[in-house]
């Protein structure tokens, strides 16, 4: 059984469309959605729409959470473009997502950055001088321990990547839907760059044998008109960030 599993689309309705068009084409029909899903300076409405339409299995990102507890005053930039956007029926919505989800008929668990926290990334790390590289085995064991699927499902941090623990059981982010850079000043300031405009997700396919295959999927699309649509929406950095995958 094969299941594409997306996450941080930020908004990004032309990849998310692009994606979904990828994962009919290879006739999937399990998907799972991990988060951040309507932040961003492009389409959040649109993109709200298209999600609600599949039914799509679904869990609340920082972001999303952003959403739904802070005032417009307080929120990034991001946050409130997307929430002056929404109507009630996206919030509400958004308001029913859990902040993760065991699908134990699959074998997976879902969050959006790790079991305890949205805001921590699992599969990264951050040196003082702000470097992003590969956390090392210790951290990612101990974030995963206690959690009971074969399957971890994790996202947050935009780069697809796929760990293997000491038990066997797989830790996957399957990267970014609509959002492929991006800065960020907590706990220091950094860069999150994948270095392509594409959208990238993930498909997993438990085999009847007992065996999990993964493959990562980057999908072209019309990436300038989402850049047009972020200038004219008043976010030219993003701009560059969805022409070239760099911040």
């Amino acid at each position: 059984m094969k299941i594409a599993v997306i996450a941080d689309i930020h908004g990004n309705a032309p990849a998310l469309e692009a994606v979904l068009a990828d994962i009919d084409s290879q006739g999937i029909r399990e998907i799972v959605n991990l988060g951040d899903h309507l932040s961003g300076p492009i389409d959040p409405a649109r993109t709200a729409d298209l999600l609600m339409a599949r039914d799509i299995v679904s869990i609340r990102g920082n972001h999303d959470r952003a959403l739904l507890t802070l005032e417009p005053e307080a929120m990034i930039s991001i946050d409130r473009f997307a929430r002056q956007a929404l109507d009630e029926g996206h919030l509400s919505w958004l308001r029913a997502l859990p902040p993760t989800r065991h699908m134990d008929e699959h074998g997976l668990f879902l969050c959006h950055g790790t079991p305890q926290d949205d805001l921590v990334y699992w599969l990264e790390d951050l040196t003082p001088e702000g470097i992003v590289h590969r956390s090392d085995a210790a951290r990612i064991e101990r974030l995963a321990a206690g959690v009971e699927a074969p399957v971890l499902l994790c996202a947050h941090t935009h780069i697809p990547r796929l760990v293997t623990l000491s038990d066997g059981r797989l830790v996957l982010n399957p990267g970014s839907v609509g959002c492929p850079a991006y800065e960020d000043d907590e706990p220091v300031v950094h860069k999150v760059e994948t270095g392509t405009p594409r959208a990238s997700y993930a498909v997993i396919d438990r085999r009847a044998d007992g065996s999990t295959e993964v493959a990562f999927r980057l999908i072209a699309y019309d990436h300038a008109s989402a850049a047009r649509l972020a200038t004219e929406n008043g976010h030219p950095d993003w701009a560059r960030v969805l022409s070239t995958g760099w911040v």
